[in-house]
């Protein structure tokens, strides 16, 4: 239409428009200068809630900068072509042909998103505070290349930019959930050969040696003439047999790489994790990945911190037989008190393992993750007559069911 001139005025309109372009464009070759930044992160995130850090932006430059933006850069998380197909054709395969209403598909693979932060006036060589938010999607190590400091025109139509490398990162444990006061079951069991990890957490306190002192234990051990001869807090150690340990049994066989049920099975486990008392007794975290793991977290072996950083990095366990992780369980039962079983299922392997486990004497706590609407035609089998431990928790409504639990 523009070559006509004739018999239309659309050539002003392109030209008036394109005036208003270019000039905002203009603008950008007068922000030049050199920036620096820091950024001010906490060691530990949660998945699914807001993050919140400063960034301290200094200006190099000889001249004042004011209405600067700040904005922040999650590393890119993109899939290699394998990861992306396996959780393409899991999700075709859960979708309905026919179907006007289909579950909006999340993107797995996005870590986070954050928001632009304002930067107050600065003035030459003035380091100002920003402070940034960033919601986290989903654990894992979340990386931040750097931030991009923008100056929009007097117009607002373009903004410059410059970017500011800042390489860092934070890691974004599992969400968790608030549990009742629960008496999980088992009681203190005899271990042979005292277990003296468990830094006297036991009933038999049979003096074995002297080591040094670790935060955590009780002050009445220490040995002060070992102390006042060596320069540094040394204790006595015990020899502890008969204690509680609990098995945290977590289910990662799924043939979805990223199934939002896992997400929130790991969630129950990180949330018992969290809860069960490890100053007075031991939790062995029991899953299967690219092997069988076991972690234990007690007084002197590590908290809830390290079992969440654990749980953080757990990947979907496609491909390999659910009789891996019933060997692993099956021969630790053997030195503890209880289990509670996260299950992602409740087929017929799963079921023989709560039976052998009740075969075995083990009281165990038996908590099935489902997809909505399969709570249902779920048949409880050996839980039948247990139903205060055993509790089908569908996603969606899973803090609702943990709520229940006595």
């Amino acid at each position: 239409m523009l070559p006509d001139t004739d018999n239309n005025l659309a050539y002003q309109g392109f030209t008036f428009l394109l005036c208003l372009l270019l000039l905002p464009v203009g603008f950008c070759f007068f922000f030049r200068g050199p920036f620096s930044a820091k950024r001010l992160l906490p060691r530990f995130g949660t998945a699914g809630r807001p993050l919140s850090y400063r960034v301290l932006v200094r200006n190099l430059s000889s001249r004042s900068q004011a209405g600067l933006i700040l904005r922040e850069h999650p590393a890119d998380a993109g899939p290699s072509f394998k990861d992306w197909l396996a959780v393409h054709l899991a999700e075709e395969k859960r979708l309905r042909s026919f179907r006007f209403h289909q579950r909006r598909r999340i993107n797995p693979f996005r870590m986070a998103s954050a928001k632009e932060a304002a930067l107050p006036p600065m003035a030459p060589g003035q380091e100002v505070e920003a402070e940034v938010h960033l919601a986290a999607l989903r654990r894992g190590v979340l990386s931040l290349r750097g931030v991009t400091l923008a100056r929009p025109d007097p117009l607002g139509v373009v903004r410059s930019l410059i970017d500011v490398p800042l390489a860092q990162s934070v890691v974004i444990l599992p969400k968790r959930y608030p549990l009742p006061p629960i008496a999980l079951p088992g009681s203190m069991k005899y271990q042979q050969g005292g277990v003296a990890l468990a830094s006297s957490v036991g009933q038999s306190e049979e003096f074995v040696a002297l080591r040094d002192y670790r935060e955590g234990d009780p002050l009445r051990h220490i040995h002060w003439r070992s102390w006042a001869r060596t320069g540094r807090p040394v204790v006595k150690e015990f020899e502890d047999e008969f204690f509680v340990r609990h098995a945290l049994v977590l289910d990662t066989f799924t043939e979805q790489p990223y199934s939002e049920a896992l997400e929130e099975a790991i969630a129950v486990a990180a949330s018992f994790a969290c809860t069960v008392r490890t100053e007075e007794s031991l939790l062995d975290l029991l899953f299967v990945g690219a092997e069988s793991y076991c972690f234990t977290a007690g007084r002197s072996l590590g908290g809830a911190d390290q079992m969440l950083q654990i749980l953080a990095s757990v990947r979907a366990c496609g491909g390999q037989p659910f009789q891996k992780l019933e060997h692993l369980v099956l021969n630790h039962v053997r030195s503890v008190s209880g289990c509670v079983c996260v299950l992602l299922a409740w087929d017929k392997a799963r079921r023989d393992l709560i039976e052998k486990l009740r075969a075995l004497g083990v009281p165990s706590l038996v908590l099935v993750v489902l997809e909505p609407g399969e709570a249902a035609s779920v048949d409880r089998g050996p839980m039948e007559s247990d139903p205060e431990h055993f509790r089908i928790l569908e996603v969606g409504q899973v803090e609702q069911g943990l709520a229940r639990l006595k």
